[in-house]
Formats: structure tokens, C-alpha cells, sequence
């Protein structure tokens, strides 16, 4: 079965205004936009107030990737078509992780904290990845 949302025609920066409506309702601050050397988005930036202060969080979307799977799928598709995939995927997911917030099951650091910036400018996922973080093996 094909991507959720492969057949969308929702421009990419409607999605992107509804995600940041989305996350502004829920408390986000100060929200940019990363864009790519062409001048397409390639993330979305955001600061929201915790109980250490306020934190910096980079949401990727990662247009490649969805092409790629798209691809795979023998989905036909070009770029810009993987491009609001990518982005209605992140809106879904932004509106279902705000779901579990409004819940009080989680707490909004808690649902953005492997995209949390860290003083280095990577993201808490990153510094795993590069192996600067350090979680001990399950036991």
C-alpha cells in the first residue's frame, strides 16, 4: 500500500501554515522555516517553553526520502509531489501528537524531544545517532 497521502494535492506551503497554526494553538514560539539551496522548506523550526526554558526544535522533512519510498512503490511522482507528501505526512503526525497532548498523556517537550536543539545546533536524535549520547543497553 502506498504512503499515506500520496495522492494529495495540498499545496506545500498550506500544510506548512497548517502545521504552524497547529503548534502556535498548542504553544510553539518564534516559528521559522530552513529552506533548501533551490528555496524549497526543508524544515520547520520552533521554540516552546518547558520547565528548563525555553527550547529550540527542528522538524525535518525529508522530500528525498519520500521520493525514494514513493519511488519504490512504483508510485508515479516527481519531486514536487513528494515534497506535500512530506509535508501532509508531518501534519498528520503534528496533529495526532497534539491529539495525545491535549490528552495530558505526554507534555510538548516530551512528543519534540528527539528534534530538541541542542548547544551544537544538532538535534537530540542526531547526538544519538553520532553516538554523543549515550543511553545504556536494556537489560
Amino acid at each position: 500500500m502506498p504512503l499515506l497521502n500520496y495522492t494529495t494535492k495540498v499545496d506545500i506551503y498550506t500544510t506548512i501554515g497548517e502545521i504552524q497554526g497547529c503548534l502556535v494553538k498548542h504553544g510553539a514560539r518564534k516559528i521559522m522555516q530552513d529552506y533548501d539551496t533551490e528555496g524549497k522548506p526543508q524544515a520547520l523550526c520552533f521554540v516552546i517553553e518547558t520547565k528548563f526554558g525555553m527550547r529550540g526544535i527542528k522538524l525535518p522533512a525529508n522530500i528525498d526520502a519520500v521520493h525514494k519510498v514513493l519511488s519504490n512503490q512504483k508510485v508515479k511522482c516527481d519531486r514536487e509531489q513528494a515534497e506535500r507528501v512530506a509535508w501532509r505526512i508531518l501534519k498528520d503526525w503534528v496533529e495526532a501528537q497534539m491529539a495525545i497532548l491535549e490528552s495530558e498523556m505526554v507534555q510538548m517537550d516530551e512528543i519534540f524531544l528527539p528534534y530538541m536543539i541542542g548547544n551544537g545546533g544538532g538535534t537530540f536524535y542526531e547526538l544519538y545517532q553520532s553516538n554523543q549520547l549515550q543511553i545504556g543497553e536494556a537489560r
